[in-house]
């Protein structure tokens, strides 16, 4: 006795739930039942281009942010980049070794959020989390905003530069349509493009050494006669150091995304810490290669980019229709003549550069429901959609990317401002967590053998701690004036919002769940009120259904707003003979809501145990612009009921004819096959 019992559900039920309209079914495909989850975890080859986008396609714009920089005291200081490039692959290798010991540490997918709460604390977490959350907005808006760069920097194309936002923004929703069809559909959609990506960076490189070594050419970029104009006084001393630091700090771009793998561990097939170790080993040594190489050919093209227009001087004029991108430059001085590569090269760059914002709608959704599974974001977040992406999180991405997009006019060069404090916040935060988690285990481990282990990975973590530390300090410092600022009032939002969202469930799990025997009890009696304003089908359905329910005390309740009205509802109510006693409420002033409530409030006061229950009929109608005729007085009530205690409100519904057309058409959808 009193033992739930678990019903499954019907076919009919089964058939509603997986069933959607044309129009969703053709975008995002077909739902998918929960026991199928298995079948979309992805083996390496396919988890390389779902993940490891951001990572490999940075190379398309981390050497430019270099040149970028380094441009403000002339072609001159252009020499500086051998270091700056040097210390980032570096930091690039160095992030990579430890993060293969966080991915076989923590394979649950908490990524740097779960390392910092379990090792740190929970603040310490919320921080990791919110650095993360604004990188992947980031991710997005720099990612895609870079590619179309690239692809409007073809001269064929370059009338479409006034239309850049429109282009982005459509950019982004495609991203957010292939992602909700799920994480294999879109590892299948990007695998060619990525691996092509590859193949254009490194054939490339191959043609460029064939040329360089057997038939001793010599390659020059469109650019290599123009004249960079210094925005400043040539710097030295402090203001030298600060310059390549600078340049440094931006072409760490080249290290977003290398925590991706670390929250998508569970996407992966078994054994799962192997293969995201192996695969982020993989993604590290093409980025780390491609990066260089992009580097080395773009020094040796003598490619020139500058911040401005005016900076540039080809011919004495700076150029008309802007700027090519570093990589365009590359590929046109590698390949001269042959345009079909180059227009290869520059079309997989554009297409790396927006699927890189693949990378962010991985992670961004699954670490959004790690944290509203542990209630510091709304619960809707932790919920899988019909293709078993979290698309909440996915369409919350693309909201928030969007906003950016327009706030910045898809302006890579502001935006890249704005980026990589967050990776390099979580970074170090991660890499401290992780000592302490060797740490702590070390105490406790007898194994000689297993304590060596043990020991080599904290020296890694160790290594890389200092290592991202170092680079967080050089960011903050050489980046705050120019925007880094904003990326890290964003930071303190989301922690704050998330610390005010975790209060306020705590609250309510403890209103909830505090004292529940004293809820198990009886009330009283029911007190049930059927409101209506004639006697017509709806009212007599909700008397019945009212009458069926058999409460303690029912009455029919009208408010007297049309005496004439009024008279002849009470005539209808004695040629009728109804069995329920019909109760006027006077409303001098012709409200409805305010005299309603007044009366139950009456009730409740006289019997503080007994529960009231409201029965309105409503009616139900198929067309939009009927909702705007009917329904608004009982919705006004409804509102203004839910709001009081021991008040129940029952909806009693009436089937337009209006509304036949889409019954039939959920009938369809039920019955339409799987």
């Amino acid at each position: 006795m009193g033992r739930p019992v678990r019903q499954p559900p019907s076919p009919s039920i089964i058939g509603v739930s997986i069933a959607g309209g044309v129009f969703k079914r053709v975008l995002v495909g077909r739902a998918l039942r929960s026991d199928r989850l298995g079948e979309t975890l992805l083996p390496k080859r396919l988890a390389l281009p779902v993940f490891a986008t951001d990572a490999v396609s940075s190379v398309g714009y981390a050497t430019q942010e270099i040149l970028l920089v380094l441009a403000a005291g002339g072609a001159l200081f252009y020499h500086w980049t051998w270091l700056a490039a040097g210390a980032v692959c570096l930091i690039l290798l160095t992030v990579v070794a430890s993060y293969r010991q966080n991915v076989r540490a923590y394979p649950s997918g908490g990524g740097d959020y779960e390392v910092a709460t379990t090792n740190l604390g929970r603040n310490a977490g919320i921080t990791v989390a919110s650095a993360l959350l604004v990188d992947y907005v980031m991710t997005v808006a720099v990612s895609i905003s870079s590619g179309v760069d690239t692809f409007l920097s073809t001269p064929a194309l370059t009338h479409l530069r006034p239309h850049k936002v429109e282009i982005v923004l459509g950019c982004l929703v495609f991203m957010m349509l292939i992602n909700l069809r799920g994480v294999r559909e879109s590892g299948k959609v990007f695998a060619l493009p990525v691996y092509g990506f590859m193949v254009g960076i490194y054939g490339m490189v191959l043609y460029a050494l064939a040329r360089v070594v057997f038939f001793n050419d010599t390659l020059l970029a469109p650019t290599a006669h123009a004249t960079v104009v210094p925005s400043a006084a040539a710097p030295a001393g402090f203001a030298l150091v600060f310059l390549v630091l600078r340049a440094f700090a931006s072409g760490c771009t080249a290290l977003t995304g290398i925590e991706a793998i670390s929250n998508g561990v569970p996407a992966f097939k078994e054994p799962k810490p192997k293969n995201a170790a192996a695969t982020l080993l993989i993604m590290g040594t093409l980025a780390v290669g491609m990066f260089g190489s992009i580097t080395v050919l773009s020094l040796y093209t003598k490619v020139r980019v500058t911040d401005s227009n005016a900076n540039l001087l080809i011919n004495g004029q700076p150029p008309v229709h802007g700027q090519e991108t570093v990589v365009a430059q590359v590929a046109q001085a590698v390949f001269s003549n042959f345009t079909p590569a180059v227009y290869f090269v520059t079309a997989t760059t554009l297409i790396i550069l927006v699927l890189a914002a693949n990378t962010a709608f991985n992670g961004f959704p699954v670490l959004g429901s790690i944290l509203a599974r542990d209630g510091y974001l709304p619960r809707q977040l932790h919920t899988r959609g019909d293709r078993l992406a979290f698309s909440n999180g996915i369409v919350l991405l693309g909201t928030f990317a969007a906003a950016l997009i327009i706030g910045f006019d898809a302006n890579v060069t502001r935006l890249i401002q704005l980026y990589i404090v967050g990776v390099f916040v979580s970074f170090t935060l991660s890499q401290l967590g992780m000592i302490r988690h060797w740490n702590r285990h070390l105490r406790s481990e007898p194994d000689v053998a297993v304590r060596r282990r043990m020991q080599r990975s904290r020296a890694i973590n160790s290594v890389g701690f200092c290592a991202t530390a170092t680079v967080l300090v050089v960011v903050i410092v050489t980046k705050f004036t120019h925007g880094a600022w904003l990326a890290m009032a964003a930071m303190v939002v989301f922690f704050l919002v998330m610390k005010g969202i975790h209060r306020h469930y705590d609250a309510v799990k403890t209103e909830l769940f505090t004292d529940v025997e004293a809820e198990t009890a009886l009330p009283a009696k029911v007190f049930a009120i059927v409101l209506l304003s004639k006697l017509h089908k709806p009212a007599l359905r909700a008397l019945a259904y009212a009458r069926a329910t058999r409460p303690s005390v029912l009455e029919a309740v009208t408010v007297n707003v049309d005496p004439d009205e009024t008279a002849a509802l009470e005539r209808d109510w004695e040629r009728h003979d109804l069995p329920v006693p019909l109760k006027v409420l006077d409303s001098p002033y012709r409200e409805v809501t305010p005299v309603i409530v007044d009366y139950i409030r009456r009730i409740r006061r006289s019997s503080p145990r007994d529960v009231v229950t409201v029965f309105i009929p409503e009616y139900v109608v198929g067309r939009w612009w009927e909702h705007l005729l009917h329904n608004q007085a009982a919705l006004r009530l409804k509102g203004r009921l839910l709001f009081m205690p021991g008040v129940m409100v029952v909806s009693v519904p009436w089937q337009l004819r209006s509304s036949e057309a889409v019954a039939e058409r959920l009938d369809e959808d039920v019955k339409a096959p799987k």
